[in-house]
């Protein structure tokens, strides 16, 4: 059914306007079902180890978060790719878009032993949060096994950027599903032990992470080296380092890479900051947080979308068809998010209770703790609701912005936005000691308005002037 679903879109040489939904559903359609896949193995690895203890749970939200802290400024690094691969794909530079992806390639390599050398930091950072002894064991060891397979995730994260650059996005989707079931059954298996195969516990959720992006990368190289890329794009070609493409690459990429470590690291404090509350803020910050991933990273496909889409028509010189890519992508956005709010609004206790300890593996205190948890878990999953509708003007507005090449001004927007959330969670949790559910309002309220000034940046259109003219592309025509 989404086979016959995605040809129906698949149409491009069709389409009367380019920029109009269907243009947009070919590349956003895929990216967020790849997204939502790879929301969805992290879910199930949380939702498995929740029925072993909320502290497990909690551990492999905190440690899972400064994993993402360490290796997101790398990540938004490379994910620039996407922005100059759609540029050259417009510019009809077929060749230039295959030497582009290895030099991402190159520089995911060459980053391995700078993310290595972040190992203590975490460490350090876990002995500053006053965690309990249960917590702070199983963070550290779920931390420190994703961290040494870094080398797996930073090339996860890199090859996609080829296909989402030209549009071609069928096939992410495909290896993203392909790596969630994988994910999904090794982590069965390794966290609880199944027959020969011992119990794990948050050890066997990561190294089931880890499985499961060794698979989905091998698909996605096994697709950019067959026949139908290798012709179009000569990508047996592309081995080589250009020096020209690398510091391409790490002028526009670093603003992207800052901006993401900048947010990670914020998004990291925040859930410190609910964790330091006491074991039932954690737990229900946790449960809210983890069904929030649910609703916001499929977004980030439409955020990927929109920087393909803009840079392509950008380096095509079809500022008009970037522009109504845009707002296309807004629709398909809300619509998007009106389904995810009647969930929150209506069945906020049916999804909390998912996370629910089981019977036969937890202890009784896991059950006190997630029966004082569970009232303000409901109460901040229905408050989200409110941001998450306005959250699609970001994704929407940054991802064009990176595609027109505005990469340092989304950097300090976005930043800005971040670090002033955790500002005023610390100051109503920390000094003006409010509720955890007054806590999560504050932050709901920041959310809820900051990306306008998004919204405002491409609406004043001085983004333009940020165009870079490589010499193979020139500036983009309103």
């Amino acid at each position: 059914m989404l086979h016959v679903l995605l040809n129906k879109f698949y149409k491009p040489k069709k389409f009367k306007k380019n920029g109009d939904m269907k243009d947009v559903l070919v590349v956003a359609l895929p990216m967020l079902l790849s997204m939502s896949f790879d929301t969805l193995m992290t879910f199930v690895d949380r939702l498995f180890l929740s029925k072993l203890s909320p502290a497990e749970m909690n551990a492999s939200l905190g440690g899972g978060g400064m994993n993402l802290v360490f290796i997101t400024f790398f990540t938004g690094m490379i994910s620039y790719t996407t922005a100059m691969v759609a540029q050259r794909l417009g510019a009809k530079k077929k060749s230039e878009c295959s030497k582009i992806f290895m030099q991402a390639v190159y520089l995911s390599i060459f980053s391995i032993p700078f993310l290595y050398l972040t190992i203590p930091v975490g460490h350090w950072v876990f002995g500053l949060q006053h965690l309990g002894a249960e917590q702070l064991a199983a963070q550290t060891t779920y931390f420190d096994i994703l961290m040494f397979g870094g080398c797996i995730n930073l090339v996860r994260n890199a090859v996609p950027c080829f296909f989402s650059g030209i549009g071609e996005t069928k096939i992410v989707m495909k290896a993203a599903f392909v790596g969630m079931v994988v994910n999904i059954v090794c982590n069965y298996l390794l966290i609880y032990g199944v027959g020969p195969i011992p119990h794990l516990g948050i050890a066997g959720a990561a190294y089931g992470t880890l499985i499961g992006n060794l698979v989905s990368t091998i698909v996605l190289f096994a697709s950019y080296f067959g026949k139908r890329y290798r012709v179009r794009f000569e990508t047996t070609s592309s081995f080589a380092i250009n020096g020209e493409l690398m510091k391409e690459l790490l002028k526009r990429g670093i603003p992207s890479g800052v901006e993401m470590f900048l947010n990670i690291m914020a998004f990291q404090l925040l859930i410190l900051l609910f964790h330091g509350l006491g074991e039932v803020p954690a737990t229900a910050a946790s449960v809210m947080f983890n069904w929030d991933m649910v609703a916001y990273v499929p977004l980030m496909g439409l955020e990927v979308a929109s920087t393909s889409l803009v840079g392509r028509y950008v380096g095509a010189k079809a500022g008009a068809a970037a522009n109504r890519s845009t707002y296309s992508g807004l629709k398909i956005g809300w619509m998007y998010s009106l389904f995810i709010g009647v969930l929150f609004i209506f069945l906020p206790g049916v999804l909390t209770d998912i996370f629910k300890p089981e019977a036969v593996v937890a202890s009784s205190d896991a059950f006190v703790v997630f029966a004082s948890a569970r009232p303000s878990a409901i109460l901040m999953m229905r408050l989200a609701t409110i941001y998450i509708m306005v959250e699609v003007l970001l994704v929407i507005y940054a991802g064009a912005l990176r595609g027109a090449g505005d990469t340092v001004w989304v950097m300090f927007a976005a930043s800005i936005m971040n670090w002033t959330a955790t500002t005023v969670l610390y100051i109503s949790a920390y000094v003006l000691h409010l509720s955890v559910e007054q806590c999560w309002f504050t932050l709901v309220c920041v959310y809820g308005t900051a990306p306008v000034i998004f919204w405002r940046r491409w609406k004043s259109g001085k983004w333009r002037k940020h165009v870079m003219d490589t010499g193979k592309l020139n500036k983009v025509q309103a």
